[in-house]
């Protein structure tokens, strides 16, 4: 049974909050902030707290945007990508799992090691223009 995941889309002007992943899954490539949804946790609840946790901002939950299903060797996961408002996202900085944060337009995107799928999810879902 795959874990249950979520991941915060947060877009500040054109720009999307991106952290590297310091630890696997996906150390080292750039995703969304977001992870595993904690017993007796809402998803809503579980994208705030990813958010806090990793880069030490307030956000609000929003809209659904998609399901994502992904696999790391023997894991397999379903995740629950929201849009999500943040407060000072200026004031962010890493923590946690994430080993650096950055704000990134799509241009930028595509010369960071991204985390497969993560751009054309986005420009399907029409987060991103393509």
């Amino acid at each position: 049974m795959p874990a249950c995941c979520v991941g915060a889309i947060a877009l500040w002007g054109d720009k999307l909050l991106l952290v590297r992943r310091g630890k696997p899954p996906g150390q080292g490539y750039w995703s969304i902030p977001g992870g595993h949804v904690e017993p007796g946790e809402s998803w809503q609840e579980a994208v705030e707290r990813e958010v806090l946790e990793e880069t030490g901002l307030v956000a609000t939950c929003g809209a659904f945007v998609g399901w994502v299903e992904r696999s790391a060797g023997e894991e397999r996961y379903l995740i629950a990508d929201f849009l999500v408002d943040v407060l000072a996202p200026e004031t962010a900085a890493a923590a946690d799992d994430a080993a650096e944060l950055t704000f990134a337009d799509v241009e930028q995107m595509t010369l960071l090691p991204m985390a497969p799928g993560l751009l054309p999810f986005l420009t399907e879902h029409g987060v991103l223009e393509g």
